[in-house]
Order: C-alpha cells, then sequence, then structure tokens
C-alpha cells in the first residue's frame, strides 16, 4: 500500500511513496498528528540525485521491521531539501551543531514543536564503522522520550534558541567602509589553500568553487595578478580533462572523491552546469583559450539535450545510479569502446587513459591525457561511444523544475548567446523566461518554487494545466531569477525583461527585508518555523543575500536607483570580516564586493539595433571580459522609457550614440567605436 506521498510531485517523495513506513510529508497534518498523539518526529531530509540517500532508503525505510518502529514509536516526515531549503538549513544547521558535520540523508529527531534534539545523518542496518545501527538509534530514542522526555525537550529549545541566535546579523554602521583589503586578503588565503598540481582548493573530496574561481577572474581584472589567473585556468583544465567532466556527453559531475578530480560523485546537478558554464565562458573571454569555449558549448548542448523541458524549464538533477550501481552508465572497458571504434580504437584508448584493470571497480572513468590538439580530432569517436551510450539503462532524472536554479541557468544561457553569438541559446533563454514567469509568477506577482508537469502531460509541449507550481518562493528564488533576466535584458534589450527583474526586486525587499541590513530566506508571510532562516554563506549555490547583493547593484546601475545601492553595500559592509577570513563559504559575496568597488560603468546604447553603427558600439562593450558594467540600448523614444539608463537620452546628429556613465559622472557621447573603447579602457 502506498503512503501519504503518494499525492506529492517531488520525484525524490514519490521514491517513498511505497515504502511502509507510514510516511508524512512536512505540513500541519503530520506536526498535529504528533501533537495529538505526543510523538517524537523522525524528520528525513535528502534528495532525488542522493546516493546514499537511496541506500539507506533499501536498507532501512523498506524492511517491514524497521517501518514497525518507525510506525509505533514516532510520526515520520520525508521532506525534499531541493524544494524546502528553509528546512534544510534549519536542521542541517542543528545536525552539524550536534555532531560536528552534516550531509544527506539528514535523519534528524524533533520534538512535537519541531525542536531538535538528536541528529545524523546515514545510519547502517547493522552496527559498523562505529556507528550504531538505525534500529538501535530508533528504540534508544523511544526509551528516552519515555524515561527522560524533559531533558530531550529542554535539550530541544536550548538548540532551538541557538538556531535563533546563529541567524541574527550584528548590524553594521552606516559609516563603515567596503575595504580593497578584503579583497586582497581572501585572495592571499585562497592562495594559501589552492592545490598547485591538480588545481582546486583544499584536499579530497574536492569541489568545483564556481563563484570562488569567478572571484578571481574580478580580481585578475582588477588587479593584473597572475597568480589570480593561473589559479584559475589551471583549476579549469584539470577539472575539464579528468573524470569529474562527462567526456562523451558533456556536463560535470558533483564532486570529485579524490583530489586529482578523477573518481566523480556520478550526479549531475543543474546548478553546477549553469555556474561553471559561466565560469569557463569567461575564462575564455580572458584567455582566448579555446577548450574552455568547447566546455561552454558541451555543457550547455548538455542542458538542452537532457534537462529541458517541452514547456521551457529546466530539470533538476540527474542520479549518480542506474541498474542499482553507482556510475555504471558512464565508465567503460577497452573492450567495449574497441566493438564501438574498431581499428580507431587505439588512439581513443590512449588519449582517455583506458587500461585493462581500469580506474573504478575495473572499469574506466575517461580522462582526456591526450595532447590538446588530439581533442578536436576524436570528436567523431565520442560521437560514436555517445551514441553507443544512449542504448545503456539512463541514470533516473529529477524533472521538478526549481525557480531559483532555473534563474542561474537562464543567466548562463542568455549571457553565452550574445558572447558566443549563438542565436541557439539566446532562444533557449528567452524560452525559459517565457516560461518561468508565467507559470511560477503569480498574479500578484509572487514567486513560487517548484513547477512538476503532470505525467500524463509528459509527451506534450507548453500548455495551460500542463503541470502544477507550488510551494512559496525563497530568497534565493527572487535573487537568481532576477540575474538571469538581468542577463536576458543585455543580450536581448527587450524591456519586459528588465521590468521583471525590477518588479521581482522589489517584492523581494518588501517582503524579505530585516531592519539589519540583510534579508531573510523566507517571506514575511512563510509558515512559522522554529527560526527564521538567514543563511549568508554561500554553499553549492550562491547566498540568497549574495545573489540579492548582485543584483541590487547591477539594478542600481539601471535605475539610478540609490536605494539599491544602500541596501547592497550595508548587506556588503555586515559581511566584509567573514568574506576576508573564509572565502570559500563567501565566492558570490566576494563577486559583490569586487564589483561595488570598481565603481561600474552604465552604458546606454541610443539607436536603431539592427543598424551597423548601433551594432559597431555594442561590439565594443561585448568585447572580451568586462565583468563590471551594465549596458542598456534602444531606440530613441517611448520604448526607452521601462529602463531608466536609456531616458533623456538621444541620437547624436542622427548616428547611434553611446553615453558612459561611472560613479555618478557621465561622460559626453560618443558616436564610433574608437571613442567608446577609449571612455571604456579596460575593464
Amino acid at each position: 500500500m502506498s503512503n501519504r506521498l503518494v499525492n506529492e510531485t517531488s520525484p525524490y517523495l514519490l521514491q517513498h511513496a511505497d515504502n511502509p513506513v507510514d510516511w508524512y510529508p512536512w505540513g500541519e497534518t503530520a506536526l498535529e498528528k504528533a501533537r495529538r498523539e505526543d510523538k517524537p518526529i523522525f524528520l528525513s531530509i535528502g534528495y532525488s540525485a542522493c546516493h546514499w540517500c537511496h541506500v539507506m532508503a533499501h536498507e532501512s525505510f523498506e524492511d517491514d521491521q524497521v517501518a514497525a518502529i518507525l510506525n509505533e514509536h514516532f510520526v515520520s516526515i520525508k521532506v525534499d531539501r531541493e524544494e524546502r531549503p528553509d528546512l534544510d538549513q534549519i536542521y542541517m544547521s542543528a545536525v552539524q551543531a550536534m555532531t560536528g558535520g552534516g550531509g544527506w540523508p539528514m535523519s534528524i529527531f524533533l520534538t512535537p514543536d519541531g525542536e531538535p534534539f538528536y541528529g545524523g545523518t546515514y545510519f547502517p542496518p547493522t552496527p559498523r564503522y562505529g556507528m550504531p545501527s538505525f534500529s538501535q538509534v530508533l528504540i534508544a530514542l523511544a526509551d528516552a522520550w519515555q524515561e527522560r522526555r524533559e531533558e530531550l525537550v529542554k535539550g530541544g529549545r536550548q538548540m532551538a534558541r541557538a538556531l535563533a541566535e546563529q541567524a541574527k546579523v550584528a548590524p553594521a554602521s552606516a559609516s563603515v567602509a567596503l575595504q580593497a583589503d578584503t579583497l586582497q586578503a581572501a585572495f592571499r588565503d585562497l592562495g594559501l589553500q589552492f592545490d598547485a598540481r591538480y588545481g582546486g582548493f583544499g584536499q579530497a573530496p574536492k569541489f568545483p568553487q564556481p563563484m570562488v574561481l569567478e572571484f578571481l577572474l574580478r580580481y585578475h581584472a582588477v588587479t593584473g595578478s597572475e597568480q589570480a589567473l593561473h589559479m584559475v585556468t589551471h583549476t579549469l583544465d584539470k577539472m575539464a580533462r579528468r573524470g569529474m567532466y562527462d567526456q562523451i556527453g558533456g556536463g560535470f559531475h558533483r564532486y570529485s572523491v579524490d583530489d586529482r578530480w578523477l573518481v566523480p560523485h556520478f550526479e549531475k546537478m543543474l546548478y553546477d552546469q549553469s555556474q561553471l558554464a559561466r565560469v569557463y565562458l569567461h575564462a575564455w573571454q580572458v584567455t582566448g583559450n579555446e577548450f574552455f569555449r568547447s566546455i561552454v558549448e558541451e555543457i550547455l548542448d548538455y542542458v538542452v539535450r537532457e534537462m529541458l523541458d517541452p514547456a521551457g524549464g529546466f530539470y533538476s538533477t540527474q542520479d549518480a545510479d542506474s541498474e542499482g550501481e553507482e556510475g555504471k552508465f558512464f565508465v567503460w572497458t577497452p573492450d567495449e569502446i574497441r566493438e564501438v571504434l574498431g581499428d580507431d580504437a587505439d588512439e581513443f584508448i590512449a588519449a582517455y587513459s583506458v587500461t585493462r584493470h581500469g580506474n573504478f571497480e575495473g572499469k574506466n572513468i575517461l580522462e582526456f591525457v591526450g595532447d590538446m590538439e588530439q581533442r578536436p580530432a576524436l570528436a567523431e569517436a565520442r560521437r560514436k561511444l555517445f551514441e553507443a551510450r544512449e542504448q545503456r539503462v539512463h541514470p533516473g532524472r529529477d524533472e521538478k523544475i526549481l525557480t531559483s536554479w532555473n534563474g542561474l541557468m537562464l543567466a548562463a544561457f542568455a549571457e553565452a548567446a550574445r558572447a558566443l553569438d549563438r542565436d541557439d541559446y539566446r532562444t533557449i533563454a528567452e524560452r525559459n523566461a517565457d516560461f518561468l514567469l508565467p507559470e511560477l509568477r503569480q498574479g500578484n506577482g509572487r514567486l513560487l518554487r517548484t513547477w512538476k508537469r503532470h505525467p500524463e502531460r509528459v509527451l506534450k509541449g507548453p500548455s495551460e494545466g500542463a503541470g502544477e507550481a507550488k510551494l512559496n518562493g525563497y530568497l534565493e528564488d527572487y535573487s537568481y531569477l532576477i540575474e538571469g533576466l538581468l542577463e536576458l535584458y543585455q543580450t536581448t534589450f527587450e524591456p519586459r525583461w528588465f521590468v521583471a527583474a525590477q518588479e521581482l526586486a522589489e517584492t523581494m525587499l518588501e517582503r524579505f527585508a530585516d531592519s539589519e541590513g540583510t534579508l531573510y530566506d523566507t517571506s514575511d508571510d512563510h509558515e512559522t518555523l522554529i527560526t527564521r532562516p538567514r543563511d549568508l554563506q554561500d554553499n553549492a549555490t550562491p547566498s540568497g543575500n549574495a545573489m540579492a547583493a548582485t543584483t541590487l547593484l547591477k539594478l542600481a546601475g539601471f535605475t539610478n536607483e540609490l536605494r539599491y545601492a544602500d541596501i547592497a553595500h550595508q548587506a556588503l559592509a555586515q559581511v566584509q570580516s567573514m568574506m576576508a577570513q573564509y572565502p570559500l563559504g563567501f565566492g558570490q559575496w566576494l563577486q559583490a564586493l569586487a564589483y561595488a568597488l570598481s565603481k561600474p560603468r552604465e552604458i546606454a546604447i541610443v539607436g536603431d539595433p539592427d543598424t551597423a553603427g548601433t551594432q559597431a558600439l555594442l561590439n565594443v562593450v561585448r568585447d572580451g571580459y568586462r565583468p563590471f558594467q551594465v549596458v542598456a540600448l534602444g531606440a530613441s523614444g517611448a520604448q526607452a522609457s521601462a529602463v531608466p539608463l536609456l531616458q533623456d537620452r538621444g541620437q547624436v546628429d542622427g548616428k547611434a550614440a553611446a553615453y558612459v556613465c561611472r560613479d555618478f559622472t557621465c561622460q559626453a557621447p560618443v558616436t564610433t567605436p574608437p571613442a567608446l573603447e577609449g571612455l571604456l579602457g579596460g575593464n
């Protein structure tokens, strides 16, 4: 018999709908049951692409004896962390405080009031590795609830108070100045953590850290530091050559379990593709390295091929497992390669380090060890192997569409479209925005978090009623989508994208702001939890606050609205000391700080977009890597009024004109590319 998860839209929750555990989704029904029956809550949080979540589900949640213990003594709640980042952030903080570590699956026990008193991650079915079995944990906690309840409740209340204190931010004085020394201190610390041999930061397991790499590119742009650029290019080269990168199908896996990027954790996350596509794009703009450009296009082509819903939204994840084995879809034996490539196999086998004994459980994760000029020549071999691989059983795919992650991907496609002159990428970006705004923005302007296509409509395109959107949008949903829309505006210069971005920003400030200069992660009408979360640190994705600061600074340039810049500066001032001390956790903040300190340029081009004169000016501002500017374009007249940067500006002597402003000072308009280049100078 199915449990209460059968009516959910999350693929992760639906994976547990046939468990013998009497699962509830998070909600008042489950919480009221715990209060009424005076039972503790077992809260299990994970996500569909999580390998160890699948393992614990098979070992414990599908076991009738374990289920019997849970059903008798606990109210069991299952949560998809990607749908509910608020719950994940609150209770992961509790697990980390209790155990010194964290991860997924998250297993945490709560009082009926939602206060955490015991937690961990994966628990095995039998005692091993120094851990008790899951059944032993359950029985011990059930006994403790009966015999020592007051102690558990007291501990839960203390933890709840500590989490509430953790979410507070010390107000920054309005006089606190943003300091270039912060960027320098962060750079020095990153240099100490940099792996000079394999790239990246720290030891195994290694994560790609795209936000930090983006900061280093900006630091290089400002200072000319060759070391900063080397840290980026060396890391990007090593990651794209090794098993972290899918050499056959494109796209990056989540992280590497070793320090040389060889053996990945094989799931693929949409947010990794979006952020890595942009950092490879920017590295190509800085260096002209065609390998980096090819990686950008391979990532985005993979997303179009395998992660794009017919309605225009992007799916969330692909699993690590297929046929019950992690990585099975991605690995090869020499014989499998020879069967596909025939006489051409030897060159490929040598270039991709394929051996008889393999490098992963007797098979080979492909890594490119050949000369760089070989790679284009082996494209046909990769195509044949891709077609052969397509006949295998594919990993599962989580087809829910998240507003925030789609905002990141929208930004990647929009920027790549203009930088690479790819009209197909522009079309993908426009379709995505045309999907997100009607489907995930309500009539009152508020965003929803997630959309899932109805199963019976999977093979059909976009149409009313094709899917279900739900859950209040979070700060990251607003700030990431604003970023995507601003990038799309700067690619197409259609005013509606800018208008939507500014409207969302106003809603964000109205619904998420506090009196301390930063924003909460949840809106002011969100359900009441044990604390109102505010996570300032970047994780695998940017902090919602950091991205909000980033986009508000850009909006200030487009609108001349100093309120936006003031809010961003106050937030940056409050986390400035943390950026300097812990740069790996504040990469997006460091990007925003670099932008603020650069005194960015606001560039208005006025002219008919289809004329050669206008395009010549536009080509100047789009040439190379220019991270510290915003660009608006429009013809003289009513259309320009939607974007304040264009207002009261016209052509000069009938010619397209460019207006460049910086630090509240505007230069006289220019009409020729050399004159514009002279105003822009470097970055």
